[in-house]
């Protein structure tokens, strides 16, 4: 790998560990502060709200202003936020609204730096040789550090929290991270972020307003209008809203109901190990294996996984079935990742994946509240049993869709803007 692919790996990692650390140490701070459980779901539930809002704008940010720029500074404010806390509590004391304040301005920070560092993918591939397979190579290494970050990151906010306490130093400790990542960030070469074209068609003399908003339907048309990239977004929002519901309401009551509530947390690192697993698997054998025959894998082997897992039948086949998800999920997330940014052009792949990432972060709530529901008036058989039937379906749909077929041959779109 080159200069430039290492430093990319190196910033993506360390922002993202930032964001591991401060997911532990956030509502530690919240109860601390307010002792209000409340206090916790309401900055949680406006933070998502700004973040999915912030995700679909800042993708016209990231289409016009260099997107290694973009993000070296959705770094330098996610560090803000959080350096903030403690010298606004030792100044005037930290509350639900200081909380909520320094929270959106985090999400002004973390959803477009993600996005940014999605667009420049491309580019770094390219940088570094461009030969075949580059892309995949990367995109696969990415998700192995990603499933690595899920583990190490918030057991390094525990460590922290142990060591520390929910302190200023810890807290100053996590908005290191993040500064970190926007200093390595400079070691990108700038081309890294050029984007080919930042003139939407048919709106270079509109006003601010008229031009902000053409850029956002061209984007949406985009993403409706692909049959591979619309396919691959609603694939991917169904994993994640599903295994939200899973972690935040079926898994912590079904391992309480069984004594056994320690082992909720070892199903989330049996997700994350198989991750890292598959992900490694998947870069392994890039060339060898046919991006088609990695999405069957993955798609079939997560309906195996979330039927066995969805059946409650056993706390030891509940693990294994979490551990053969995160295993056949990673390489199908990795191709459509990958077939994601190849379908869509350059010029406004920023707007695409940031309309994504909205989606992706909004997708939890059309599933949590429901089968919360299901699980407290039928019970968590009757709850687990609808998630198997929502992924058996979501898996049979994508299996035999046209969209999914064409894997191996992509070619970029030719659709204009306007």
């Amino acid at each position: 790998m080159s200069r430039n692919t290492f430093v990319y790996l190196g910033s993506y990692s360390l922002s993202l560990l930032g964001n591991g650390i401060a997911s532990v140490l956030f509502p530690l701070l919240v109860l601390a502060k307010t002792g209000d459980i409340l206090a916790a779901g309401i900055l949680a539930s406006v933070t998502a709200g700004v973040a999915a809002v912030v995700g679909v704008l800042a993708g016209v940010l990231v289409d016009r202003v260099n997107r290694r720029t973009v993000s070296i500074i959705s770094d330098v404010l996610s560090a803000g936020s959080v350096a903030a806390l403690p010298v606004v509590d030792a100044l005037w004391g930290l509350n639900l609204t200081w909380f909520i304040v320094l929270g959106v301005i985090g999400a002004f920070g973390d959803m477009p730096g993600m996005t940014a560092r999605e667009t420049m993918l491309p580019r770094v591939a390219l940088l570094g040789g461009g030969k075949p397979g580059a892309l995949d190579r990367l995109v696969g290494v990415r998700e192995s550090l990603s499933a690595v970050l899920m583990l190490i990151g918030p057991g390094v906010g525990g460590l922290l929290v142990y060591l520390l306490g929910v302190s200023s130093a810890a807290l100053f400790i996590t908005a290191g991270t993040s500064l970190a990542a926007a200093v390595l960030s400079f070691a990108i070469s700038p081309r890294a972020g050029e984007i080919e074209s930042t003139v939407v068609a048919g709106a270079e003399h509109s006003g601010g307003v008229r031009r902000l908003f053409a850029d956002l339907v061209a984007g949406w048309r985009f993403l409706l209008g692909s049959r591979l990239v619309l396919g691959a977004t609603i694939v991917t929002a169904v994993f994640i809203a599903v295994l939200a519901a899973l972690q935040a309401t079926v898994l912590p009551a079904y391992f309480s109901r069984e004594q056994l509530p320690e082992l909720s947390g070892f199903a989330v690192t049996g997700i994350a190990l198989g991750s890292l697993v598959g992900a490694g698997v998947y870069t392994a054998m890039i060339g060898r294996t046919s991006r088609r025959a990695w999405f069957v894998i993955g798609i079939v082997g997560s309906m195996i996984g979330f039927v066995a897992l969805g059946t409650l039948g056993a706390p030891w086949m509940v693990i294994v079935a979490a551990v053969l998800i995160g295993l056949t999920n990673a390489p199908m997330s990795a191709v459509l990742g990958v077939a994601t940014i190849e379908a869509t052009p350059d010029r406004m792949r920023g707007r695409v994946l940031g309309a994504q990432n909205a989606l992706m972060l909004a997708a939890p709530a059309l599933t949590s509240a429901p089968i919360a529901a299901v699980a407290s008036g039928f019970g968590l058989t009757a709850a687990g049993i609808g998630i198997a039937v929502l992924m058996a379906v979501t898996g049979v749909i994508a299996l035999v869709a046209p969209a999914f077929r064409g894997l191996d041959t992509i070619e970029p779109s030719n659709e204009q803007e306007g």
